[in-house]
């Protein structure tokens, strides 16, 4: 036996493991003894794509020569179909040879974005509450992650006097946004974006924003790089998981100027090689969907909605009607302070899954959060278990 211990990474130490990995593993164990629990967490959606979109994945997936090696920027058809995207649904003018770059899902574009401009020791502004996973890659990096308040009271926007405060002791290199904002729903208030972009440009902090929500529930879908200047300092995120029914598909992008992009490919060239030839193919049709395909989904996720307000109701939760995107989030009933035990119990209890808001920081403990991402008669099926679960108390 080696005498000599082998120990991981510093990193390793730093992180936790995906909290909804662990989660699911316990859903999972429940379901294979019989408890067909129904889950109302993870933000996967669970219908398909566009069948033309399917159609074009089969038709690519049989030509002889698409099974090969890509380049990390991507085929230039799928750059210009996202620059065309950009243009129509937010006007936004994105050159595609260097302003946009396809990335093998957002989420990784968080790690990609961060190596490209994180050195250790530098602070990343996090929204609090907010995605676990901007925590995650800058810890991983060895970044100081100085989380930024988003409260109730404030409409979950971000306190300038607080950001101001922070700018002024130095050493911001990168700051997390997020809207529509998950988990909390809200969308940016009037002038927020202009407002991020003049923080960065004045404390040459870079503003990237995560923008997968803006499709869903929302009839104003809009782009930090929409406000002027924003490119100088801007970077954004976005995704065809949520937008087209394409989780799985991994196919998300980041735009920003050429100089920014540039730095990121370099990163993600080191990482990975290229998508799947037929996924960037498909890719190019979904995002040439016309605006009926928008319409249509988000008539499915209105019904949802609705049915996960009744939930909320009758969990004693309190939300506010206003918000957007592919979730609910729900302020405790009075008395219970303790987000964790509360969803545990309808998890036990009810048989229904709905997470917890301390994971998403500080300030989220005292909620929780409902996905849209079941189907109505399942989501009713959680409905009638949590009124039998208060029924019986």
């Amino acid at each position: 036996m080696n005498k000599n211990k082998i120990s991981p990474a510093a990193r390793v130490n730093e992180i936790k493991e995906y909290w909804f990995a662990g989660k699911m593993r316990e859903v999972a164990r429940m379901n294979a003894e019989g408890a067909d629990v129904v889950s109302l967490g993870v933000g996967g959606p669970d219908r398909m794509p566009a069948s033309e979109v399917v159609d074009t994945l089969c038709e690519s997936a049989r030509k002889e020569g698409n099974h090969t090696y890509q380049i990390a920027s991507g085929i230039p058809q799928l750059r210009n179909a996202m620059s065309g995207w950009y243009a129509r649904h937010y006007g936004v003018a994105l050159d595609p040879e260097t302003e946009v770059l396809p990335l093998i899902g957002s989420k990784e574009g968080v790690l990609h974005v961060s190596l490209a401009f994180v050195n250790p020791g530098d602070k990343v502004l996090v929204p609090d509450p907010g995605y676990i996973t901007y925590t995650g890659v800058s810890r991983m990096l060895g970044a100081e992650v100085i989380p930024y308040d988003l409260k109730a009271d404030e409409g979950w926007m971000p306190d300038f006097d607080q950001l101001e405060k922070i700018a002024s002791e130095g050493g911001v290199k990168l700051m997390w946004i997020n809207y529509p904002n998950m988990p909390t729903g809200a969308c940016a208030g009037e002038g927020l974006f202009e407002k991020l972009v003049d923080f960065g440009r004045r404390h040459s902090i870079v503003i990237v924003h995560d923008n997968p929500y803006s499709f869903i529930l929302n009839d104003n879908p809009r782009s930090l790089l929409s406000v002027d200047g924003a490119k100088e300092v801007a970077i954004e995120l976005n995704s065809l998981s949520k937008s087209h029914n394409m989780s799985g598909w991994r196919m998300g992008m980041v735009a920003s100027n050429p100089e920014f992009v540039g730095w990121i490919r370099k990163m993600k060239s080191n990482i990975d090689s290229g998508q799947f030839k037929p996924v960037m193919e498909a890719a190019i049709k979904a995002l040439e969907l016309p605006d009926s395909w928008y319409r249509e989904l988000n008539e499915v996720y209105s019904g949802r909605r609705k049915v996960a307000e009744k939930i909320m109701t009758a969990l004693g939760c309190t939300y506010d009607p206003a918000q957007r995107g592919l979730f609910l989030w729900g302020k405790l009933p009075e008395g219970e302070t303790d987000s964790a035990a509360f969803a545990d119990k309808v998890l036990y209890d009810a048989k229904v899954f709905i997470v917890p808001g301390f994971i998403f920081g500080r300030n989220g403990e005292g909620y929780v959060r409902i996905s849209l991402c079941s189907p109505a008669e399942r989501m009713e099926i959680a409905l009638e278990r949590i009124v039998s679960m208060k029924q019986k108390k």
